[in-house]
């Protein structure tokens, strides 16, 4: 098995970048239940002139060990350009692995799926030791919410990579969901998987590829209400 010294550098990045888009992972994991990585993610509904949804700006913050991971890479990496410029280069490869999968993203207004446009905005920085992951994930078109709520769940579908809202203490931060534009009240909503599919999951190991779809038991619901009074 591969491991990070022994790849060649711009391979690393592109195997660690692919491992993010596509729950797979070259290197070796400190247990072998799933998840084996996790995101902490934050989200910015962004409201049009008219109270209409048009973005969801997301920052992720990848987890410390897949983090050390990718900067131990970057920094080993062959030439002259700066860690700037190797993190946005990371981004370009990150963004272009997760774009088919529109980010593990999925929103719903009413119980039907809504479109998504392609981000528009992508950047790469390193914070406290973290690899953090910012973009702008616009709408296909805007979304008027005056009849219903809109949802969202961001998820990997293999559950190979656990995406959780920022939190204290377990609970949710209040800050992890807001919206920008106008006054709609929000809240996010813990999973609540059945048994059985707990199970299933605690017993794949890394050399397994998971059920597609199994991701969404686990993943917790952001809602946004901008209801007419």
């Amino acid at each position: 098995m591969l491991t990070p010294r022994s790849t060649p550098a711009g391979a690393g990045r592109r195997l660690l970048a692919l491992c993010l888009a596509c729950a797979l992972s070259l290197w070796p994991r400190p247990s072998p239940a799933h998840p084996h990585g996790w995101v902490d993610v934050t989200v910015r509904v962004q409201m049009d002139e008219r109270g209409r949804v048009e973005a969801l700006q997301q920052r992720w913050r990848l987890d410390p060990f897949y983090s050390q991971l990718l900067l131990e890479e970057l920094r080993a990496a062959q030439g002259e350009a700066s860690m700037e410029a190797r993190l946005d280069q990371l981004g370009v490869e990150i963004r272009h692995n997760l774009s088919p999968q529109h980010y593990f993203t999925h929103v719903t207004r009413d119980g039907e799926a809504v479109a998504l446009g392609e981000v528009d905005e992508f950047t790469t920085l390193e914070r406290d030791g973290r690899v953090v992951l910012m973009f702008r994930l616009p709408l296909a078109e805007p979304l008027p919410l005056d009849q219903a709520a809109m949802r969202y769940r961001i998820y990997d579908p293999t559950y190979y990579i656990e995406v959780l809202h920022e939190a204290d203490d377990e609970a949710p931060r209040p800050d992890a969901l807001r919206v920008t534009g106008a006054d709609c009240a929000t809240r996010i909503m813990a999973a609540d998987p059945d048994p059985a599919k707990v199970a299933e999951a605690a017993t794949l190991d890394r050399t397994e590829q998971a059920p597609e779809g199994l991701g969404r038991f686990f993943a917790e619901t952001g809602e946004v209400r901008c209801d007419l009074p």
